[in-house]
């Protein structure tokens, strides 16, 4: 039942409403406060407490403590390159895979009958996918197989079955300046001691030539180790080339997923990445390089070869599976047209024949414990950062001779980039790629540490 209304009432309300509408067109409202009582000053302590912790917990409870870095080591190989151990599957099987940051795809032998044509001995063990309880292939519909084939890749299984869902990724084969390799595409499990990846992708080669080992791919691209674990940075230290596979000594790979915002690690110099437009190139790590110094003398490099044209070609990247730099030949011929100039040694030209390398000297003195002594190599790239190479790094006594050769190679191959910056030239360099921030940073110091 409702109340019964009143002609009071109804005045009542009529006020009511009056003073209401008054008040929401006056220029301030006026509200009653209850005033905190001050005789319970316990309570009101309690309160002040209570307070401040909960302000404590909301303000932190964002703030988790920072993921630690992942660390790997990394092993100098008798072929040039460096390696790293990667553990796969279910339960974890170790693999050697060689550092690539110049490739994306991941891969590693994968099948008893693993075809290897022109390897050497190092050949390792090949996975086995069906020891591993996490191993699937790939499905023709799995997004991730767009990232090798592209996004027709799925009409193009369907034309070959009507059930599109039954078709596994199609084979790939990726070609490499040495050799090649060919196999399928794996999801599997990508184990740290810290953490897994999981539905990883993976090649999983059956046959592979001049390729002895797994490759893992550091470059650019959605396939990439750093683009699967979704990386800010990553960063090795690479210890000297003894051409042997040793496993006395050691240095690391550090990766890392938090973000840095801005920040610059210690005594680092950075320049920034640079964009080739030409997707053939889009692996790749460039960087513009302004200037090359030979002894403080500035080697005129026409801009046109420093810098990439409309095309894609030109322009200086950096490659951790490449042993020693390359550059064009118009470069190189003036990088060692200025070596010439100024080294005072006498050229060894039978040794450049029956090495590859040059120019080479005849260095005396050095089997009584002299010294070799060359112009500074010096490389300049955008933003004012400055790679001065230790002698080491750029002249190298070939065989037990005393002749030194300048480790840079040419041939007269045009296209492509101009500059390729070795594993050679960055030894005894801490070395990183911020991918956050779109940078690469140097600086020079030892990387030995004893195992």
């Amino acid at each position: 039942m409702y109340p019964k209304m009143t002609p009071l009432s109804l005045a009542a309300i009529f006020l009511l409403l009056t003073l209401s509408l008054l008040s929401i067109t006056s220029s301030s409202i006026t509200l009653p406060l209850t005033p905190l009582s001050t005789t319970h000053t316990h309570a009101l302590k309690l309160a002040v407490s209570a307070t401040l912790t909960r302000s404590r917990h909301l303000k932190k409870i964002h703030l988790h403590p920072p993921p630690p870095p992942l660390n790997t080591p990394l092993h100098p190989k008798s072929y040039g390159g460096y390696s790293i151990d990667l553990n796969v599957g279910t339960p974890p099987q170790p693999f050697p895979f060689l550092l690539d940051t110049a490739s994306t795809l991941l891969w590693l032998p994968c099948s008893s009958h693993y075809l290897c044509s022109k390897c050497s001995n190092t050949l390792s063990k090949p996975f086995i996918p069906a020891n591993s309880s996490s191993s699937k292939l790939l499905g023709c519909t799995n997004p991730k197989c767009t990232w090798l084939f592209g996004p027709n890749v799925e009409s193009h299984c369907c034309k070959q079955n009507n059930n599109c869902s039954s078709q596994t990724c199609p084979a790939y084969t990726i070609q490499y300046g040495l050799g090649s390799t060919a196999g399928f595409l794996l999801s599997e499990n990508l184990n740290f001691p810290e953490k897994i990846i999981r539905d990883f992708l993976l090649g999983c080669s059956l046959v592979s030539i001049h390729q002895p080992a797994g490759i893992a791919g550091f470059g650019r691209g959605p396939e990439s180790l750093p683009s699967q674990m979704n990386l800010t940075r990553f960063s090795y230290c690479l210890l000297s080339h003894t051409f042997n596979d040793s496993p006395s000594k050691t240095s690391n790979l550090i990766m890392e997923t938090t973000p840095s915002k801005g920040t610059k690690t210690n005594a680092v110099t950075y320049t920034p990445f640079s964009k080739n437009e030409n997707a053939a190139f889009g692996a790749y790590y460039y960087v513009t390089l302004r200037r090359i110094f030979v002894g403080g003398k500035r080697v005129r490099v026409p801009r046109r070869l420093l810098e990439t044209d409309i095309g894609g070609n030109g322009g200086f990247i950096v490659d951790s599976g490449s042993t020693f730099t390359f550059m064009e030949r118009p470069i190189y011929d003036m990088v060692a047209r200025e070596f010439r100039r100024q080294v005072n040694y006498t050229r060894a030209a039978e040794v450049e024949a029956r090495s590859g390398l040059g120019p080479c000297f005849v260095v005396p003195f050095l089997g009584g414990g002299g010294t070799m002594s060359f112009p500074e190599l010096r490389f300049e790239f955008r933003g004012g950062a400055k790679m001065r190479l230790p002698v080491a790094n750029y002249f190298s006594l070939v065989g037990e001779s005393d002749v030194a050769c300048l480790t840079v190679v040419s041939d007269d191959v045009a296209g492509g980039p101009a500059v390729i910056l070795g594993n050679y030239q960055q030894q005894n360099f801490y070395v990183e790629y911020d991918l956050e921030n779109q940078r690469f940073g140097f600086r020079s110091q030892s990387c030995e540490t004893s195992l």
